[in-house]
């Protein structure tokens, strides 16, 4: 009798991560399908026609089916036309949040779904356990930053097969199964490009003065020293008056301090810890910061030590439980 495997479509990007997931999913006693998501992107990003290329070969070494899934137009519409769109209006969006909850872990479910699979799978550092979502055990690559926006109810369907490993593993088994990766490259940039035309705005300091003109606001971020194209510095960008279209300036590092922040469009990943009453979290407020102690209550985030740089369109990720590895909740910060 022909044993009945489970299936499960995994995102291929041609990358080591996920396929070394395929190899780990294989070993599993999976039936594996490869599935590479098209886009439109910078080339070498994870969806260039190179990296379809490199995604197709592994598929082809290991034996398991290829799929290729256009979704070119939805991509545009959800993702590229959302941070086009914040970026205009001078905030500092997250597409890969975007892009996780409506395509990655959207659409291609509902692809996966339909061909008769129970999960999908990605080469996320991460982890599901019980249908929740931790931190992957490597701290230095995990990915759970990018993930607040999924629908608890999904967890069930998604599979991060190197979430419980180290990268230094990964690269081993990558070596050890001649996945053909010489050199492991690592990014993080968003895969698409936003040309943005000049919009031109008077440059003011903290106390009132104009000092200089700049170029557009959407070219520059809170906490930016670099590129601000005035002499007498350094100055560091403190906050953006939309409206007037002016860009705020200080000289004064600690300016940049805040001590708490509002976030809109929570998303809980959890029943077992939610306010109306204050909690002490852990919270990111960008990918590569630290989480930090903070209490919030669901809509207010007070910090136990002012933070540099808050800024406005960024995301405020929450982490509790045992190690403050769970993931809980994000939101976007206001």
């Amino acid at each position: 009798m022909k044993e009945n495997k489970k299936k499960v479509v995994l995102a291929m990007s041609g990358g080591i991560d996920s396929s070394v997931s395929a190899v780990l999913l294989k070993e599993q006693g999976f039936e594996v399908v490869g599935a590479f998501m098209k886009f439109w992107g910078k080339k070498n990003s994870c969806c260039s026609s190179e990296s379809e290329k490199r995604a197709r070969l592994i598929c082809e070494k290991l034996k398991i089916p290829f799929y290729v899934f256009n979704f070119e137009k939805e991509f545009k519409k959800e993702v590229v036309d959302y941070a086009v769109k914040k970026e205009k209006a001078g905030l500092t969006p997250n597409p890969c949040v975007v892009c996780n909850k409506e395509i990655k872990f959207g659409l291609l479910l509902k692809k996966a779904l339909s061909l008769g699979a129970e999960y999908i799978a990605t080469g996320h550092y991460a982890q599901i356990v019980d249908e929740k979502l931790f931190k992957g055990i490597d701290e230095t690559k995990d990915q759970t930053y990018f993930l607040w926006k999924l629908d608890k109810k999904i967890l069930k369907n998604i599979l991060f097969p190197v979430g419980g490993y180290r990268k230094k593993k990964i690269i081993e088994l990558a070596e050890k199964h001649k996945l053909g990766f010489r050199e492991v490259s690592e990014s993080q940039d968003v895969c698409f490009d936003i040309k943005h035309c000049k919009n031109p705005g008077k440059i003011m300091d903290s106390e009132g003065k104009v000092v200089g003109e700049h170029e557009g606001l959407w070219f520059y971020t809170i906490g930016q020293r670099k590129g601000i194209g005035l002499a007498g510095g350094p100055y560091y960008v403190l906050d953006k008056n939309i409206k007037k279209n002016l860009l705020i300036v200080t000289k004064k590092e600690k300016d940049l301090n805040r001590k708490e922040l509002l976030v809109k469009e929570v998303n809980w990943l959890t029943l077992e810890v939610r306010p109306p009453n204050m909690i002490k979290v852990k919270v990111k407020i960008r990918y590569r910061h630290e989480a930090v102690s903070a209490t919030f209550d669901g809509k207010k985030v007070v910090f136990i030590k002012p933070q540099r740089a808050v800024t406005s369109g960024q995301s405020a990720v929450f982490y509790g439980g045992k190690g403050n590895n769970q993931l809980i909740a994000g939101g976007i910060i206001i």
